[in-house]
């Protein structure tokens, strides 16, 4: 028995992740656990499937057990979401192996990466480029190639060589005795509009959502998708009642993006022309996106110190089974919210924050789910 973890969006699954956890099992790897994003996810967006409905879709091509990652972390920037997950896989207490996809496909260059960065984001160079203006991808990118060669900065450039990299910083934080493995990702480029045998999740998403066929790049979905249309003017309601203060405490909003955000919040008629306005070369459009949707939720700064005090079984199977019953864990853990909110305050407040959220992203569906659901909705169990 070898227990490996994947940290994922799963939105949607798609033949890409299949492909992942297909590698992670051929590198040694018996049962996988699937550290994944709730209703929101990384780009600011709710995520097109339910939680459940989604950890069913996982389950059922080739995962084991599906750990909830709170929207707290799911809505942080690449190094927010990977601490919170790396903690909840490290609280976990019996994974030996986290498995991650990247452009780069080499273990050691990504780790060689991960020191660069470390040592570049102390530099003065780079301290400077920030109070110029410069995105905090683009800062860090130029300050680099002062102490690295071009290859070690390319590296940087691509969004899942940057979360693996996050990830192995994530690790050696914690001075983590888990393995970290890469699998080279195949096909289209993150985001692109592309299409092959796999997919973008981007791609997918478009297809969905203009009632496409896409069988043939992911496993067909038989269930409601959210779209953040539909919870537009709830988020420019929202917005538009905060004032300037709320949206500095608001995570994301640094460098003068609150002021930026609380003036296009009042002129914006939609959720393009609120990005539009507050728009500048030192914001990239994820980081507005995210800041956005923070200060609709009201995910303040203080929330990126808070450790989780729960582990939220979303789903599992037969091998999920004997994860749990390998498991160590050093904070509770539970298929029920219910049950997870009475084991401490500060679990409780974590377990009703998260269900708030839930309540909010169910809006973004046609038909919108009641109030509660988190705390109603049973486990996925698959048996066999």
């Amino acid at each position: 028995m070898k227990i490996g973890a994947i940290i994922s969006e799963y939105n949607p699954f798609h033949n890409g992740h299949r492909y992942q956890i297909e590698q992670t099992r051929a590198a040694g790897v018996t049962h996988i656990a699937a550290v994944m994003s709730g209703s929101f996810t990384q780009r600011g967006d709710p995520a097109m499937f339910t939680k459940h409905v989604r950890a069913r879709t996982a389950l059922e091509n080739g995962v084991d057990l599906v750990i909830e990652l709170p929207s707290r972390y799911s809505l942080m920037s690449a190094e927010g979401f990977a601490r919170g997950a790396v903690g909840l896989i490290s609280a976990l207490g019996c994974v030996e192996v986290l498995s991650f996809g990247s452009e780069s496909g080499d273990i050691e260059a990504l780790k060689e990466a991960s020191r660069a960065v470390e040592f570049t984001a102390h530099t003065e160079e780079f301290s400077m480029l920030l109070k110029r203006g410069r995105s905090y991808p683009a800062a860090l990118n130029e300050a680099m190639l002062e102490y690295y060669t071009p290859d070690v900065a390319e590296l940087i450039a691509s969004p899942n060589n940057t979360l693996a990299i996050e990830y192995l910083s994530a690790l050696d934080d914690i001075a983590s005795t888990i393995e970290p493995m890469t699998v080279k990702r195949l096909g289209s480029a993150h985001d692109s509009d592309d299409v092959g045998t796999f997919a973008s999740a981007s791609a997918i998403r478009k297809k969905i959502l203009a009632g496409e066929e896409y069988s043939a790049f992911a496993p067909v979905v038989d269930a409601p998708s959210a779209d953040i249309s539909r919870l537009e003017r709830a988020i420019l309601a929202k917005l538009r009642t905060m004032r300037p203060e709320d949206f500095e405490r608001s995570y994301d909003c640094i460098g003068g993006l609150g002021d930026r955000l609380y003036k296009a919040a009042r002129g914006a008629r939609s959720l393009s022309e609120l990005y539009f306005l507050a728009k500048a070369k030192r914001y990239t459009l994820s980081s507005i996106r995210r800041a956005v949707m923070c200060a609709f939720l009201g995910i303040d700064k203080s929330f990126a110190a808070e450790k989780p005090a729960y582990l939220r079984v979303l789903g599992m199977n037969e091998r999920g089974k004997e994860i749990l019953s390998a498991a160590n864990c050093s904070i509770p853990i539970d298929t029920s919210l219910k049950a997870l909110s009475g084991t401490s305050r500060e679990a409780a407040r974590q377990a009703n924050f998260e269900s708030r959220c839930t309540d909010l992203y169910s809006l973004a569906f046609a038909q919108p789910l009641p109030c509660g659901t988190d705390f109603t909705v049973p486990p996925v169990i698959i048996d066999g």
